[in-house]
Order: C-alpha cells, then structure tokens, then sequence
C-alpha cells in the first residue's frame, strides 16, 4: 500500500497473520540456544537508542564509516553515476546524506530508503526533504532481508547496505542474501557494502558494551518489542546484557542471560517460555571482517569487488561491488 500527502511517498508491504510475521520469533525461541533476530530492537525507542550508540565514545564504526564517505562520495558517484540510491536498512539517512549530496552533483535525485521502522524513516524523509527540496523521496517500511523483491528495477541503481549490518548475518545467510543482491543488479548497477574490520578484542567489546549501558538498554528493548507486539510478559529486570568477541568465528555475539527463573508467556502467537537463572539468548551477531573474507563472500554470490575503501585507522570499509564477469 501506498501512501502520499507528504513531500514523499510512503509505501507499506502488506504483514501477513501475526503467526507467519513472527515464525522466526517462535523459530528462534524454540532452539538451544533461544536466539531473536535483531531486526527486533528498532521499534521507535530502539532506534532512538541506537542513535545514541552512535555517538558513544567506544563506538567507533560510524565516526570511520563517516570518514569515508566525507572524503570519498563525490568519487563514488561520479564512478557510478546512479539514476538513484536505494538504501536497505536505512534507519536515520544521516550518513546517507553525504551521498545524497554528490548524487545531487551528477543530477539525479532519486532516494528510495527501506527498513522495518516507520517512525525512523519517516523522520527521516522529512528532515531529507526538508534540506533537498529537488529530492525525491521514496520509503518502504519493509523486512528487506525478506523484500528484495519490491526495490525498484529501472534506471541505473547505487544499490546501499552501510553500517554494519550486513555482520547479523552468520557466513551461509550472508552469501544467499548477497546471492539475492547480485540477481537484482544489472550491468550498470552497483552495490555500497559497509563491512567493520577484525581488530583488537578491547575495541571490539567496548563497541558493544559501552560503560554508559546504552547498548545494554538497547539490547533489553527486545524484549519491549515482544511483549507489546506480541502480548507478552517478559521481566525486563530478570535479564541482563552480555556482550563478547568470538575471534574463532570472528564475530561479536550480544545476548541477554536471565538473572534468575523467568517463566512468561507471549500470548500473541501462544507460546510459553521458560528461562532458567543463567541461561542466555542471543539476540545479535556482528561479524568483523578482512578484505579476504569480503572478496570470497562476494565470490561466492556472483559479485566482484570493484573498490575497496578504508578509514584512515584501518577499523572499517566501504566495498564497492558490482555483478562478475
């Protein structure tokens, strides 16, 4: 469904029942380990909380994701040339802008941004429309990982995934995901992948454990999600954050580990949960990269790294890909 009346347009992929929307929630909380998928933390408080996170001292990646894109996006779209961007997982468009600026020196001005959160990308059109009156503005509240299928296929595509999101994904769901971002692309069509870096085990878990506990805050907002969305009764306070680096499969894990015995109930969908004091939930993966390890992932989905881009630390990179051969 589609929707104006603003200086953008709002489209909203139709939900199926509440049992289909949320089978990878009864999926991940019926394994051992129970995991969630932390497409879950950003409702409007956790993305607002995220946002916070963003200006942590300990949090690196945006200050470097940033870096890059202030010294390297006029080069970026002057290579590509895009007819429009179309971002996945937008959230707040704020590094995104940037681009947005040189895009605007080639003279296009197409913007498509899809994410799970309204309120975020409705803000953030607004603020984008408001500062580019010339830009036109597309938002598609949607799962992207689940629809691909409604990006726009004319006219010449930057295609985006910055941050460092494309790290939720564990090595298999990350190369079909990037085999479904190569059947998208065609010839003149680039993909923009932010990817954070392997590095030191202390700036790595200060990332993800910061010492003002907003990444603890943020993690617990799961939790809010479930028992609003899906009537629950999850105790926020018999949980607490645990975050560590896995150098073996070079990962960051976030979970939560109950306190104490937690019995609760997420009557939305039916499903009774039991926690035993100690036991502990994942809720997010964050791999950590080398070139090496990007260029085989690409490989393997048919796509060719085209430029490699790294902050001046060396702690993040912007990889710039297109379809092989």
């Amino acid at each position: 469904m589609s929707t104006t009346g603003r200086s953008f347009t709002v489209t909203r992929v139709a939900d199926p029942s509440t049992e289909a929307h949320f089978e990878d929630v009864i999926k991940g909380l019926a394994s051992t380990p129970k995991e969630l998928s932390p497409k879950y933390f950003y409702d409007a408080r956790g993305s607002a909380l995220f946002e916070r996170i963003t200006a942590l001292p300990e949090y690196y990646l945006t200050r470097a994701e940033t870096e890059i894109l202030e010294r390297e996006a006029d080069a970026i779209l002057e290579h590509v040339r895009p007819d429009k961007l179309i971002e996945l997982g937008s959230g707040s468009s704020r590094k995104t802008e940037l681009l947005i600026r040189a895009m605007e020196h080639t003279g296009a001005n197409r913007y498509v941004a899809l994410d799970v959160s309204e309120d975020a990308l409705c803000e953030a059109a607004e603020r984008l429309t408001e500062r580019h009156p010339e830009l036109d503005v597309g938002v598609v509240v949607a799962d992207f990982d689940g629809s691909l299928d409604v990006i726009e296929r004319h006219g010449r595509r930057l295609v985006l995934l910055l941050g460092s999101t494309i790290g939720n994904f564990p090595p298999g769901p990350r190369e079909e995901f990037l085999t479904r971002i190569g059947a998208l692309l065609k010839d003149d069509d680039r993909f923009l992948l932010g990817v954070d870096l392997v590095k030191d085990r202390a700036t790595l878990e200060a990332a993800y454990d910061d010492a003002a506990g907003v990444t603890a805050e943020f993690n617990k907002n799961v939790l809010r999600v479930l028992n609003r969305e899906l009537d629950g009764n999850l105790p926020l306070d018999a949980f607490e954050h645990v975050a560590f680096y896995d150098a073996e499969n070079a990962w960051i894990e976030m979970r939560l580990r109950a306190t104490r015995t937690v019995d609760a109930r997420l009557r939305g969908i039916d499903l009774a949960l039991h926690f035993e004091a100690g036991e502990e939930m994942r809720t997010e993966l964050s791999c950590k990269f080398t070139r090496e390890s990007v260029e085989r992932s690409l490989a393997v989905a048919g796509l060719a790294l085209e430029r490699w881009i790294e902050d001046a630390g060396g702690r993040f990179a912007l990889v710039l890909a297109r379809r092989a051969g």
